[in-house]
C-alpha cells in the first residue's frame, strides 16, 4: 500500500518538474526574441571605391539599444571565411570599430579608402543580444585602379549585346532575299534552338522562381545571382528568332538538306537526359537548382559542337554562299569585345583568376571566336572567287541536284573527275 502511494507522489513530483522546465525554456525563447529585436543595415549592397580615394557608405538600424553595444568590421576574401582583418591583400584601409551608446540609435557614415584593387566583403560582428543575425549585414567592395575603365567596360558591355542580339537578323535576310536556306546547316540550327532553349531555361528559372533564388541565396549567402534581366531578354529573343530561321527552312527551297543523323542523337539524347533529370528532381533526389544547372551543362557542350557541321558544309561545297557572313563578324565583334571586357575587368580589380580561373567560360568564348575566324577565312580567302554551289551531299556522299528551274543553280553537278560540268 505504502508503495503504492510513492510511486503515485513520484509521479506527481516529475509532472510538475516537467511544467517548470517547460515555463522555463519558454521564457528563456521569449527574453531572447525580445531582445534580439533590432536589425542593422548597410545603405548599398554594392560598393566601388577608386584605389586612394573614398567612398562612404551609411549603416544604421531600425531601433535604439536599450544596452550599450560594440560593432567591429569583418573582412571576407573571395570564398573564405569572415576575419577581423584582411592578412596580406590590404584591399581598404581597415575600419575602427564603432561604440554605441545605452538609448542611442545607429546612424554612422563608413569611409572606406581604397588602399590596393581587388574585391572582398565587408560584414559586422558584435557581441549584443539585441541585433539580429548579422550574417545578412555586409557590402561588396569593388577596390579598382580606373573609374574610366569602369565606363569603357560599361560602354563596351552594351556594344557587345547590341550586336549578339543584331547578330541574328542577316542570315534571316538572306534567307528571305534568295528565297532559300541551301548553304546553312540545318543541323546547327538543331543545335542552335537546343542550346538556347536549354540557356533560356536556366535563366528564366535563376531570375524569376523564387524557390530557385532561395535556394542559390542560401548556397551562396553573400552571393549575387549570376543571370541578370538583360541575359532573360537576350535568351528569350534568340530563341525567337532561331524559330523564325527554322520556319524559313520549311517554306523556302533547301536542295534536299536533312538533319544529320548524328545531330539527331545528340539532340535527342541531351533532352533525354533532361528528361530523366526532371522525374529525379520531382522525386525529391535533387533539387531545382541543380536541375537547372544540369541545362547550363547542356548548352555549354552544345557550343563546343554546334559551329562544326556548318564549317564542315562549307568546306565541302568550296562556297559560303548561304551562310550569311554578317553573322559571323557580328558574333565576332561581340564575343571579341566580351573577352576584351573580361580583361578590363580583371585589369582594373587585379582580379585575374575571374579569367584563367574559370578555364570554361574563358576557353568558351575563345573557341566560338576561333571559328568565326575559320568562317571569315572560309568566305573572305579560301572561296572568295567560287560561284554558288547549290547542291548538297546526303549521308551517301552522293550529290543531291536541286529542280532545274531553279534561279540559284549555277552547275549541274560533278563528273567522275569532280570538275564541273
Amino acid at each position: 500500500m505504502w508503495s503504492f502511494w510513492d510511486k503515485k507522489q513520484d509521479v506527481i513530483v516529475k509532472t510538475e518538474q516537467q511544467k517548470m522546465y517547460t515555463l522555463i525554456v519558454l521564457a528563456a525563447v521569449s527574453l531572447t526574441a525580445s531582445a534580439s529585436h533590432i536589425s542593422v543595415s548597410f545603405s548599398d549592397s554594392d560598393l566601388q571605391v577608386i584605389v586612394g580615394k573614398n567612398a562612404t557608405v551609411k549603416l544604421s538600424s531600425n531601433e535604439s539599444f536599450t544596452n550599450e553595444a560594440l560593432l567591429e568590421f569583418t573582412y571576407q576574401i573571395g570564398n573564405g571565411d569572415p576575419d577581423f582583418n584582411q592578412g596580406k591583400d590590404n584591399y581598404i584601409f581597415s575600419l575602427g570599430n564603432i561604440s554605441i551608446s545605452k538609448g542611442d540609435k545607429l546612424a554612422q557614415e563608413v569611409v572606406i579608402k581604397g588602399q590596393n584593387p581587388g574585391n572582398l566583403i565587408l560584414g559586422l560582428n558584435s557581441t549584443s543580444e539585441e541585433i539580429n543575425d548579422l550574417k545578412s549585414v555586409f557590402v561588396r567592395i569593388d577596390v579598382v585602379i580606373s573609374s574610366a575603365l569602369v565606363t569603357i567596360n560599361a560602354v563596351i558591355g552594351w556594344i557587345y549585346f547590341a550586336a549578339w542580339s543584331i547578330s541574328f537578323y542577316p542570315q534571316v535576310y538572306v534567307n528571305f532575299a534568295r528565297k532559300s536556306v541551301v548553304g546553312l546547316n540545318f543541323d546547327f540550327l538543331l543545335y542552335n534552338i537546343t542550346g538556347f532553349l536549354a540557356y533560356g531555361f536556366f535563366n528564366v528559372g535563376m531570375y524569376w522562381v523564387p524557390s530557385v533564388k532561395e535556394a542559390y541565396h542560401n548556397n551562396h549567402p553573400r552571393g549575387i545571382n549570376p543571370v541578370q534581366l538583360n541575359d532573360v531578354i537576350f535568351t528569350l529573343h534568340a530563341i525567337a528568332i532561331t524559330i523564325v530561321t527554322i520556319a524559313q527552312c520549311f517554306m523556302y527551297e533547301r536542295g534536299g538538306q536533312k538533319v544529320s543523323k548524328v545531330c539527331l542523337l545528340l539532340v535527342t539524347g541531351a533532352w533525354l537526359f533532361a528528361g530523366i533529370s526532371l522525374v529525379v528532381t520531382l522525386c525529391d533526389k535533387i533539387t531545382w537548382l541543380t536541375y537547372l544547372y544540369y541545362f547550363s551543362y547542356i548548352k555549354l557542350g552544345v557550343t563546343l559542337i554546334k559551329y562544326i557541321p556548318q564549317a564542315y558544309m562549307n568546306f565541302r561545297r568550296k562556297s559560303t554562299d548561304g551562310w550569311s557572313i554578317g553573322n559571323v563578324l557580328l558574333d565576332f565583334t561581340g564575343g571579341s569585345l566580351s573577352l576584351l571586357q573580361m580583361f578590363l575587368l580583371s585589369y582594373n580589380s587585379d582580379d585575374w583568376g575571374s579569367i584563367f580561373g574559370d578555364p570554361t567560360k574563358f576557353g568558351l568564348g575563345f573557341f566560338s571566336i576561333l571559328f568565326d575566324v575559320l568562317f571569315i577565312v572560309q568566305h573572305y580567302c579560301l572561296y572568295r572567287n567560287n560561284e554558288s554551289h547549290d547542291s548538297l551531299v546526303d549521308d551517301r556522299e552522293q550529290e543531291i541536284l536541286i529542280n532545274d528551274d531553279s534561279t540559284y543553280k549555277t552547275y549541274s553537278g560533278l563528273d567522275d573527275e569532280n570538275s564541273i560540268q
